[in-house]
């Protein structure tokens, strides 16, 4: 039977996954991460150079599953694109030279969908993205800032958001598309959003507001920034890659591990136990303006991502949200499940792929 191919990639990983097409559900048959080597990785100029040495070792992984494989279709990671509706969205040489060469950030996953298209190609067979984290479905309300040159703007964990966003409404016996929730994807990054109608009408977006996390520094109080960004002390790419990348707990304690952060916890540092103490603070208080905006009545609040997995942080968001909302924990990343569960809607006709370039629906007013 042919197999769905999910490719995701990281910076300094690629991961793969095979899955088997059973209508409009899948099931895992491989998973493995390819690890490449931080120097190698650091003699390409560019992420798009990369897209060569990237594709030869999805190819070697391939050709060394016993017995062969046979691919229905390829799903890349969609990568930080302009603003597009939630969906499916068929790869052709247009968006593979936007993601290459014009995306909104510059980012591994941007391969995703490059990387989905030369194996497809070689195979026989279509290519996709699904859910990109530049998903945009916020109403017109929820697009005003407080300045008009500075609108606001969706850029979210679409696809383990909506996965696990899908999953609850599952769980709960009620179509995804009556489901209203909030989801919060708690890794190296921090997205917090609200689903209505199965739709992402606000978030913390992950980039600028939101709680800040192992590596990010979120939101951060405007008028010192901008003296920071006129001190001289940084370059704007310096500080870029200081606020995004090096910021966060990585910025107090010199880590981006939570595990170490509750190790020096665990013995006495009280430093590692604020910084622990405050990044909860906020995650609790993004969940929270997320109830706001569903009135404070979703059906259930979700928590998802690596830092899920720790038993110190979900009993500590758990104990302060617990009564707004049941609370459901998926730990972990459900991305690549999430990537084949995509395509697999496409293969069986429960869902239409989407022709690039396509823009956002923006709807009006919600209320």
């Amino acid at each position: 039977m042919a197999l769905i191919l999910t490719i995701n990639p990281g910076t300094t990983t690629t991961r793969l996954g095979l899955f088997r097409p059973e209508g409009d559900r899948v099931s895992q048959v491989l998973e493995r991460t390819l690890e490449h080597d931080e120097a190698t990785m650091a003699r390409f100029d560019s992420i798009a150079a990369q897209l060569p040495f990237r594709a030869s070792a999805v190819q070697d992984f391939l050709d060394r599953v016993p017995g062969g494989v046979r691919l229905a279709a390829v799903a890349g990671r969609g990568g930080m694109l302009s603003p597009v509706p939630a969906g499916v969205i068929a790869v052709d040489d247009a968006l593979v030279d936007f993601a290459l060469h014009r995306p909104a950030h510059h980012h591994a996953s941007n391969l995703g969908a490059p990387l989905a298209n030369r194996i497809a190609l070689a195979a026989g067979c279509p290519a996709y993205v699904v859910d990109p984290v530049s998903v945009d479905e916020l109403p017109a309300v929820a697009r005003l800032s407080g300045y008009p040159d500075i609108p606001r703007f969706s850029f979210v964990h679409a696809l383990n958001i909506r996965a696990c966003g899908r999953r609850l409404a599952a769980d709960l016996g009620k179509p995804f598309e009556e489901l209203d929730a909030v989801v919060a994807h708690l890794g190296a990054g921090i997205s917090v959003a609200a689903i209505r109608k199965g739709r992402i009408v606000d978030s913390t977006n992950r980039m600028e507001n939101s709680p800040f996390s192992p590596e990010r520094a979120g939101g951060l109080p405007p008028m010192p920034l901008i003296d920071l960004c006129y001190s001289g002390q940084y370059s704007k790419a310096e500080l870029k890659r200081r606020l995004y990348g090096q910021g966060g707990v990585y910025a107090y304690l010199g880590t981006k591990d939570m595990r170490r952060v509750e190790e020096m916890i665990a013995k006495g540092d009280a430093r590692a136990e604020l910084v622990w103490q405050a990044m909860v603070y906020q995650i609790i208080k993004a969940i929270g303006s997320m109830a706001a905006v569903l009135g404070f009545r979703p059906d259930g609040i979700v928590l998802t991502g690596g830092m899920v997995q720790s038993t110190r942080l979900r009993p500590a968001v758990i104990g302060q949200i617990g009564g707004l909302a049941p609370v459901t924990c998926y730990p972990g990343s459900h991305e690549s499940e999430a990537l084949a569960q995509g395509v697999a809607r496409v293969l069986s006709g429960a869902e239409v792929a989407r022709s690039w370039p396509v823009a956002p629906e923006v709807e009006g007013l919600p209320w």
